[in-house]
């Protein structure tokens, strides 16, 4: 167990590191993450409140839909990543980060309080669900919805083995075909319960959600990205709404927008190498040695046999396949930059 952001959290269970990775990737794991700060906005103007706060846009997500979206500040900088759910149930869901607790809810409380004092409909209620986060193949067995209608990034409230009251949102951090389900506490530990008696099902700790996250090209706050990267830097343009390009009217446009058109200083990009692994701020070198970057994740990758990291360099390093240096413990060695996922993920995409 470890501390994390005033949690005590699993970072392994009975089973080792890499035998967790593979049979999260091979069969099921279920991870605990009820940790996550959970959001309800109520009110007429929730939409208007999410969209002065995050660069996606809101106001486009059919019922039940949900994307990644960014808090951002004026300076462009990314203050959490963050999933915004448009429930059905007439209220928006917000999944944000537990290192950014604090951070996300003074934010979001204060623009509560700004609009409201301007006469919007607009409320906020911190949840006290649990978060259980599994792949979806073992679920199917424990509801009565069908959960082929249920594609990636959607979201749907049903009884979940027993349980009623849950959220199901199809979406996940280790690039598998996973859901997220948000449960009452008081129904947490017979849920759990529930999918462990599935032999297939294992619970999984921090060290191998890491790893996984990184073989699918994830970002972690504070690693990859943080106030002081933008969205075009940190390689998610595709997160900013096109009307709200357009409407240059999320917090940082005057910076984040312009990016798109022209130069971009640094990118994140992915890299692969052999020998000793990359790890966050291991230096990242061009072939005559120059210091153009850092490390931000790196570990060996349990799929692929070979180390993956990401890290930032400038623009004209950016290009996959280009050869780079890594200097790790005083030594240099060679190092791809790679294309991200370095694994393929298996997102539930309707066609």
């Amino acid at each position: 167990m470890v501390a994390f952001a005033g949690w005590s959290l699993p970072v392994q269970y009975r089973d080792s590191h890499v035998d967790s990775h593979l049979h999260t990737r091979q069969l099921c794991s279920l991870f605990d993450v009820s940790h996550m700060l959970q959001t309800k906005i109520h009110g007429c103007d929730r939409v208007k409140l999410m969209e002065s706060l995050v660069v996606g846009d809101i106001a486009e997500l059919r019922p039940n839909q949900g994307t990644l979206s960014l808090f951002t500040n004026e300076a462009g900088g990314i203050l959490d990543d963050l999933i915004v759910t448009n429930t059905s149930e007439g209220h928006l869901y917000v999944v944000s980060n537990a290192g950014c607790w604090d951070k996300d809810l003074v934010l979001m409380q204060d623009k509560v309080r700004e609009l409201q004092n301007m006469g919007s409909d607009v409320g906020l209620e911190v949840m006290d669900n649990a978060l259980l986060a599994l792949q979806a193949q073992v679920l199917q067995a424990g509801v009565t919805d069908d959960l082929r209608k249920l594609p990636f990034m959607t979201s749907a409230v049903m009884e979940v083995f027993g349980v009623s009251g849950c959220r199901v949102t199809r979406c996940g951090y280790t690039g598998e075909d996973g859901v997220e389900i948000s449960v009452p506490a008081v129904g947490a530990v017979r849920l759990a319960t529930a999918l462990l008696e599935n032999p297939e099902v294992k619970l999984a700790g921090l060290a191998a959600r890491d790893s996984l996250r990184l073989e699918a090209g994830l970002c972690l706050y504070g690693n990859d990205i943080d106030e002081h990267t933008t969205p075009v830097e940190g390689s998610l343009s595709w997160t900013l709404g096109k009307r709200r390009r357009a409407a240059m009217d999320f917090p940082g446009a005057a910076v984040i927008v312009p990016q798109l058109k022209g130069k971009v200083q640094r990118r994140r990009v992915g890299l692969t190498c052999e020998g000793a692994p990359m790890r966050a701020h291991s230096p990242i070198l061009s072939t005559e040695g120059t210091v153009i970057g850092t490390v931000t994740s790196g570990c060996p990758s349990p799929c692929l046999k070979k180390n993956v990291a990401m890290g930032y360099v400038p623009s004209e390093y950016s290009r996959p396949g280009t050869q780079l240096l890594v200097e790790v413990r005083r030594k240099q060695q060679m190092a791809v930059v790679s294309k991200m996922p370095f694994v393929p993920t298996n997102y539930y995409i309707l066609k």
